[in-house]
């Protein structure tokens, strides 16, 4: 049979562009489907615009540390309206940029939903499509806890068209994403409140990172309410009253008109009709082998919508190993071990490999050598700032291999990076011991650990 396309791809996000640009280098005929801003989640209301956010945060304790290097820092002023304003110039200078990408490669553009008529056939817009491959690549959204009145708490996408600073936030949710945006956030003058349910912030994590980020935040000055969480939400005059149960009595907040819910994101599945399908889903992601492949041979799944690891390097390297395979005849798999990874909270971390406890669990107690280093960085003396930094290596003692190397600190992202290509091609700590330092930076903390 004669399809439309070789390959259709439901999504413009990081993973769909990536498979589709990847698709017509080997001659494909690609079609793809986006209703809404290209780019996907990274883009639009994600990593790009929170990273700018990020630096944004970050001028305060600049102007402060100016000052001790001989500086005057005249009156400062933060302008709300001019940083969203900026960042939304940016997002949509991005948009042009993958549209040209997309218009430059050959892929065929569709500015609609699509949906599944059955496995080889879709509906984009009013028009009807079949394509003998399909990738699904829509990605995830917020989920909003079930909680009376949350009709009035933004999530985590809203954050960046807020045409006011909100004064007082209550961010609901310990995760990276409420971590951040707490950060950022307090760091801008707003007043935040953090509500979790557990004793620790960023679940998942490396436990010395966790009380390392938890304790700097707590002295930034974000309220922290742990073993807590949000039992109502009502609209008053006033602003936003939040109901919040504490291990000891309720107690109630007063949000600035806004609340963040920042409890996690799910695959964006709805609408697609996948019932019209011999796709499966497994507890709300769309199910994979190992090359992409969902129940259906023939259609795929890339990036959050398998909900995974949802990053979105990962998720490029999923779409263009995918196009590899089906249109240039490369073998090739996703290897999910070692995946570095950062959180922009304040101070920052990044991180690779196994945890203090995963590697304890896996290889026993008295396989695992922990090597820490705890330190206030050069540039902070001079200001006379408690700003620490934290590094970690996991060893496993009987083959000196590194399990893991973490961070929290300034530049972590920028130095894990590094360090995640030694930790990924298998290093030892004697590789670390052999490598000359760069002195001074606290890089090279890594390498001089005892």
């Amino acid at each position: 049979m004669a399809y439309d396309f070789d390959l259709f791809v439901i999504g413009g996000g990081s993973g769909g562009i990536a498979a589709a640009r990847r698709a017509t280098e080997y001659g494909a005929r690609v079609g793809l489907a986006e209703a809404g801003r290209l780019g996907g989640t990274c883009v639009n209301r994600g990593c790009v615009p929170k990273k700018l956010m990020v630096y944004a945060s970050h001028f305060p304790e600049q102007f402060v540390a100016a000052a001790g290097y001989g500086w005057t820092v005249g009156e400062r002023q933060f302008d709300w309206p001019t940083l969203i304003t900026a960042l939304d110039r940016e997002v949509t200078r991005l948009n042009g940029i993958y549209q040209t990408m997309l218009e430059k490669s050959g892929v065929q553009l569709f500015r609609h939903y699509a949906h599944f008529l059955d496995d080889h056939s879709l509906v984009v817009g009013e028009e009807k499509i079949t394509a003998g491959k399909i990738l699904i690549a829509v990605g995830g959204k917020p989920v909003k806890p079930d909680i009376p009145g949350i009709e009035h708490t933004i999530t985590s996408d809203d954050i960046f068209h807020l045409p006011e600073q909100p004064q007082r936030l209550v961010i609901l949710g310990g995760g990276y994403i409420g971590c951040e945006f707490a950060c950022v956030l307090q760091a801008l003058g707003t007043q935040v409140t953090q509500i979790i349910r557990g004793d620790k912030i960023l679940r998942g994590f490396d436990g010395d990172l966790q009380s390392e980020i938890q304790a700097a935040m707590g002295h930034q000055g974000i309220t922290l309410f742990p073993h807590s969480e949000i039992v109502a939400i009502h609209k008053t005059a006033a602003g936003i009253d939040v109901t919040i149960a504490t291990p000891e009595k309720q107690e109630h907040l007063l949000a600035d008109a806004v609340g963040l819910a920042a409890t996690g994101r799910r695959p964006n599945i709805q609408g697609l009709a996948l019932e019209n399908t011999g796709v499966e889903v497994n507890q709300g992601a769309i199910a994979v082998d190992g090359l992409h492949r969902t129940t259906v041979p023939h259609i795929f799944a890339v990036g959050d919508v398998t909900d995974r690891i949802n990053l979105t390097p990962v998720a490029i390297k999923e779409g263009r190993l995918l196009s590899d395979r089906e249109f240039g005849g490369k073998p090739g798999l996703m290897n999910y071990d070692n995946v570095p990874t950062a959180v922009f909270t304040t101070p920052e971390m990044g991180t690779v490999g196994l945890t203090e406890e995963q590697a304890r669990q896996q290889f026993g107690e008295d396989d695992i050598q922990v090597y820490r280093s705890r330190f206030r960085p050069m540039y902070y003396t001079l200001p006379n700032l408690e700003c620490r930094t934290l590094m970690k290596l996991v060893v496993q003692r009987s083959t000196d291999r590194v399990l893991g190397a973490h961070m929290v600190g300034d530049h972590a992202a920028e130095i894990i990076q590094g360090v995640a290509i030694a930790v990924k091609m298998g290093a030892t700590k004697a590789d670390f011991d052999a490598t000359v330092a760069i002195h001074p930076s606290s890089a090279e903390e890594f390498v001089t650990m005892r």
